[in-house]
């Protein structure tokens, strides 16, 4: 079976080209599957330039302020979830991946892409955990104000996934004053650089990251 991913770095990323990219890979494999070829499994890994995204479940009112007023640009989008801010420092991903030739249901692969985050920042010396009836991978998740560090929404057809991840690293946390991030007003937001009180470096979190995709994707 045919399991290998492909990993594609892009420097940072107006978000609009990065959702076409998507959307061509996306609808390629989508095509070869029903053609009963083999897809490949494609992680692209980039920055975005400051943008906040709505999902198609989501509630523009927690854009709380008026979006030319934040520096950011505006997309509403087809995957799940609601508003959240993707910028420079954030490490984001989209993979394009065949769940029917992985094995994995939905819920199993968002499953999956929560541990391998949560296990990059175990290297780390940071605990994080899921929490019940809220997606992404949290700090301090039995306290009364979780943080979350790290955003999930996706979408599936046909088998085929594409959005994904964002997970904070350098993040200007101040961008998540304007919105109620993920429509959820009594969680907080975090990054790695806040919860380690230093700088980290951007290109040894992917290498982290990469080796838990093939740790936890790569199963025989």
């Amino acid at each position: 079976m045919h399991k290998q991913i492909d990993y594609l770095y892009l420097s940072e990323t107006h978000y609009e080209a990065a959702l076409r990219l998507q959307e061509d890979l996306f609808n390629a494999s989508i095509e070869r599957a029903e053609k009963g070829l083999h897809t490949r499994n494609t992680l692209i890994l980039l920055q975005h330039s400051p943008v906040y995204t709505l999902g198609k479940s989501g509630d523009i009112s927690n854009l709380k302020v008026p979006v030319e007023e934040t520096g950011a640009e505006y997309f509403e989008t087809n995957r799940g979830g609601d508003i959240t801010f993707h910028g420079p420092g954030q490490l984001t991903g989209y993979p394009i991946f065949n769940l029917n030739e992985l094995g994995l249901g939905v819920r199993d692969y968002v499953h999956t892409l929560e541990q391998c985050v949560i296990d990059c920042l175990a290297s780390y010396g940071i605990k994080c955990k899921r929490i019940k009836e809220a997606s992404g991978v949290w700090v301090s998740a039995d306290t009364a104000m979780p943080r979350k560090i790290c955003a999930l929404g996706i979408k599936v057809s046909k088998g085929i996934t594409m959005h994904g991840f964002a997970l904070n690293i350098s993040t200007n946390l101040s961008y998540f004053e304007n919105i109620v991030p993920c429509g959820q007003e009594d969680k907080g937001v975090t990054s790695l650089k806040k919860e380690l009180g230093r700088d980290v470096d951007y290109y040894e979190v992917i290498q982290k990251l990469l080796h838990y995709f093939e740790k936890h994707f790569h199963r025989e």
